[in-house]
């Protein structure tokens, strides 16, 4: 009969009503038969599926409001795994079909219940033959003693789920079995239900209540559709391979999956059949994965590195007025007012901040440098130039980034890391898929090398959602919600394009040297925090997106050593980076912004390497380096920052006499020097890729428009070398404590609202090589102990302030001021000031460029050269940084300027080779080399 003859919805009418052998007959009849059979998908196929009942919603149990792909291929699906369990026996190329039919024609089916041929499990199971069937008629079924499979057998409940119940501990003793459509209860006498040490079962459609499944290696385990709950859990030990495709696990007690063990080496006929069934799905759901985020609270689009703008979120909206109501401070970043405890110049420590900024753009309008030194070419200007595409770097961008970037997804992943594409493939230990693990205490437990792989499960309302410990691997986990993963106990990993949210405590936790490679995932909105590596923890954390986190959004403590590199922190209530005590890591490319705290809080205790950041729009600190358990450090980071002695605007008064020769410290005995020779461009992509370092490193990052650039209040060395420091709403740099040694080197420090460089008395300081332009206050206020040699201090209010009881020596400086004095030294300073440029800026300004209190008689002021200005020459600039050009100098590769953020920057030889000693060598070395 031609298709053609009748309408087609007559057609499907028709043969709505065919059974599935007649179905599968029409689709042989031809093109467009097989069409019109397809067609019936939502109709014919769709009742077919449920209306099994050895089979569930195909997405059951986490989304079974959503339609599958295709309902008959659903069902293809779920008639192929059901014959997994009977695929035992040679495989004979051309007759694997014939053994197959010869089984099925063989197979006796047996009834079980009351009026049955059997009216007990057990007896039943004394005479079945091989792969028979046994129907359990609806009742409980209670046995006294364990009971044993010998031969491969079918055990299938009859009736709706729930209405057959075992109370048996069956202990398999056969290669193969299956069990389908039974509720699983312990005896008295054992809470494990089911267990097999060599052969494979198949679990399908079964509920385990108050149970345990148990399976050692080489058994092997298949269950779909599957309900674990009141504390049921799965054991697997020393397993080659199992699957748990779409189960539900619930109010676990300890572990709801526990994979203990490493594969054994032996393996069982299914393992075969296994591996081939679990390439048979997709391992990326991209396309789901899109869908599913639009329904996230958080929503991300676009490209990694240039994502369109998203409409703010009402959980955006929510976060921002609960952080209103218990802060008082308003959440968004640009409208954040600096605390008054700053004072720089003429500023009085009571102003409000409209009114200084409007002072001191009265002062730039009044003080207009008439004999402006062109700098804007120094080694870090191109972070600040205009892209070839017209847009307007983030260095030097005021508004905040209005998007993050969408994280890849597992597929794009994969196609970067032929590691990952290598795990990804692998088949060993457990297959979580589509799963759900919620409301009980663990998700996935994995211990003594024990593997397991995890795809596109949920897990909900857990203490943890995944913990690798003792050398065990998770090999990826990935298309998750709301999941939160533990590795310790040098646990490995693969944590791939996860979303990761709304947890209690961290979204991720590695420690007791956990080593996992965190990539791709977004984790956000989570209680605590972010990412939390601690107790030596390792890790590759890359690429992933960590946002509106109630605490810091990457946490690093205790002895811990991550690689964090390229990922986006923003939009957390506290902090972005916290490396807290005895934390290490190296910390590069990262973009870390919009966070209520600082964008990165170093405790002085901890060793890590910050390099080439994009530090910006932070509340209050670009980067914060505080004391160990000081009491006030809490108190600044909640804003109450302490009170400043005013700071004299320019100098007015005095001279100063005398230096102490021989008296001066040696700067250059620390340990850790510049370290300019560490290659970076060799490191392999792992925990190599790193410096050796004893002292803390800030090196190459971009530290803009947050409330203050750099904050020191540390006990111990700090090397800050080659960063951009701009555009911050207080001082650039401000030192209020630093016992050991605070190098600051080949800066950029420019146009920031109170002043360049903050230096509080007893602080230890070097500052070499820097540029520090335009800033609305002091170039430099310097109080403490050390020294400034070669910086350029140019277009700034002031110039350089020397005060208190400072212990200094200012060497071949060029300042010009565009008001008061180029150098002034107040009060009882100690040092040498000596060859030295200063500018006129001026015409106007009546105050000396070179000021000393008359009084001083400890501080000598030798070969300055002051250049005045020459009114018959005002149309020609006589004045440029030409020799050296503006600092900082730093090689910078083309490649550079089209970053948004410094990488990997180094000091030019040039600048190396000048850095010389000035006040002897370290244990008086007869040749000493400096770079």
């Amino acid at each position: 009969m031609e298709v053609g003859s009748l309408p087609v919805e007559l057609w499907r009418v028709i043969l709505a009503y065919l059974p599935l052998p007649d179905l599968g007959r029409c689709c042989q009849v031809c093109r467009a038969w097989r069409e019109l059979i397809f067609s019936l998908d939502n109709t014919r196929w769709r009742q077919l599926c449920l209306g099994c009942p050895e089979c569930r919603h195909p997405n059951w149990p986490s989304q079974p409001h959503l339609e599958p792909p295709s309902w008959r291929e659903a069902l293809k699906q779920h008639a192929l795994a059901t014959r997994t369990w009977t695929q035992n026996g040679p495989e004979l190329q051309s007759s694997a079909c014939l053994l197959f039919f010869r089984r099925r024609k063989d197979r006796r089916i047996w009834h079980v219940g009351p009026g049955c041929e059997f009216e007990t499990l057990r007896g039943a199971l004394g005479v079945v033959g091989p792969y028979d069937r046994v129907i359990l008629h609806p009742g409980v079924y209670e046995e006294q003693a364990e009971v044993a499979l010998k031969v491969p057998v079918e055990l299938v409940g009859l009736g709706r789920l729930g209405e057959v119940a075992l109370l048996v501990c069956m202990d398999q003793q056969c290669p193969t079995a299956r069990l389908c459509n039974l509720v699983f209860m312990p005896p008295w006498f054992s809470t494990v239900v089911y267990k097999t040490s060599w052969g494979h079962v198949q679990l399908d459609n079964c509920n385990f209540e108050g149970a345990q499944l148990q399976v050692r290696g080489p058994g092997t385990c298949q269950a779909r559709f599957c309900s674990f709950s009141q504390g049921s859990s799965a054991h697997f030990l020393g397993v080659v391979l199992s699957l748990l495709d779409s189960c539900d696990f619930s109010g676990s007690d300890t572990a709801s999956v526990t994979v203990e063990g490493p594969p054994v080496a032996e393996r069982n006929w299914a393992c075969k059949h296994l591996a081939a069934l679990t390439r048979m799905f997709p391992t990326c759901v991209a396309s789901e994965t899109k869908s599913s985020a639009k329904d996230l609270p958080v929503g991300s689009t676009g490209g990694p590195h240039a994502p369109p703008a998203p409409p703010p979120s009402a959980a955006n909206v929510k976060n921002n007025e609960d952080w209103r109501r218990r802060t008082g401070v308003d959440p968004q970043c640009q409208s954040t007012v600096i605390g008054d405890g700053w004072s720089d110049g003429e500023h009085s420590e009571g102003d409000e901040e409209s009114r200084d900024r409007e002072e001191t753009n009265n002062a730039k309008k009044q003080f207009k440098l008439d004999y402006k030194i062109p700098w804007d070419c120094h080694g870090l200007s191109h972070l600040l130039e205009t892209q070839p595409d017209g847009s307007v770097p983030l260095a030097s961008s005021p508004d905040p980034p209005t998007t993050t970037p969408e994280p890849l997804t597992l597929q794009q992943e994969l196609d970067r890391d032929p590691k990952a594409q290598m795990l990804a493939a692998s088949t060993f230990g457990c297959i979580l898929r589509r799963c759900l693990l919620r409301d009980g205490k663990g998700g996935v437990h994995l211990s003594n090398y024990g593997q397991a792989r995890l795809e596109e499960n949920v897990f909900r309302g857990l203490n943890y959602a995944v913990r690798c410990i003792q050398n065990s691997t998770c090999n990826k986990i990935h298309s998750g919600l709301r999941s939160g993963v533990v590795v310790l106990g040098n646990g490995r990993g693969s944590i791939r394009s996860n979303q990761i949210y709304n947890n209690k405590e961290a979204g991720i936790y590695i420690l007791f040297s956990g080593n996992p490679e965190v990539s791709g995932n977004h984790i956000f909105q989570g209680q605590a925090g972010g990412i939390a590596v601690n107790e030596n923890g390792r890790g590759m954390i890359t690429d992933n997106v960590i946002r509106e986190n109630q605490w810091g959004g990457v946490d690093i403590r205790r002895g811990s050593d991550p690689v964090l590199r390229n990922n986006y922190i923003c939009h957390g209530y506290s902090d972005g980076v916290v490396v807290g005590e005895k934390g290490r890591g190296l910390i590069e490319g990262n973009h870390v912004y919009c966070n209520k705290g600082c964008g990165v809080w170093v405790m002085s205790s901890s060793l890590p390497q910050l390099l080439g950041n994009l530090i910006i729009h932070n509340h209050m600190y670009g980067l914060a380096v505080f004391c160990r358990k000081d009491p006030e450090n809490i108190e600044a980071r909640e804003g109450n920052w302490p009170g400043q002695e005013e700071m004299v605007g320019d100098g007015v008064s005095g001279e100063r006499r005398g230096v102490d020769g021989d008296g001066q410290e040696n700067f250059n005995e620390e340990r850790e020097l510049f370290a300019w020779e560490s290659d970076l461009d060799s490191e392999d992509g792992r925990q190599s890729a790193r410096r050796s370092i004893s002292v803390a490193l800030v090196e190459s990052n971009c530290m803009s428009y947050n409330g203050v650039g750099l904050y020191v209040k540390s006990s111990e060395a700090l090397n800050v070398f080659a960063n951009l420091i701009n555009n911050n709403r207080g001082p650039g740099v401000a030192v209020l404590q630093s016992g050991q040694l605070t190098r600051l080197a080949t800066n950029c420090i420019l146009e920031n609202s109170r002043g360049g460089v903050s230096v509080e008395k007893d602080c230890r300081v070097e500052l070499r090589g820097n540029g520090i332009y335009e800033n609305s206050g002091h170039g430099i206020s310097f109080s403490g102990n050390g020294q400034m040699v070669e910086n350029d201090v140019v277009g700034n209010r002031y110039g350089i302030q020397v005060s208190g009881s400072a212990d200094v020596k200012v060497i071949r400086n060029r300042v010009q001021p565009t008001q008061g004095s180029g150098i002034a030294v107040h009060g009882p300073v100690k040092g040498v000031v000596h060859d030295n440029i200063l500018f006129q800026g001026h015409p106007g300004n009546k105050r000396s460029l070179l000021h000393m209190e008359p009084a001083n008689e400890s501080c000598a002021l030798q070969n300055n050269n002051i250049l005045m200005h020459n009114n018959s020459f005002l149309s020609v600039p006589p004045w440029r940084l030409e020799n050296p050009p503006p600092r900082p100098q730093t090689n910078s590769s083309a490649g550079h300027s089209s970053s948004q953020h410094p990488s990997r920057l180094r000091i030019s030889m040039t600048t190396r080779i000048s850095a010389t000693v000035e006040s002897g060598c370290h244990s008086g070395s007869k040749f000493c080399s400096i770079l």
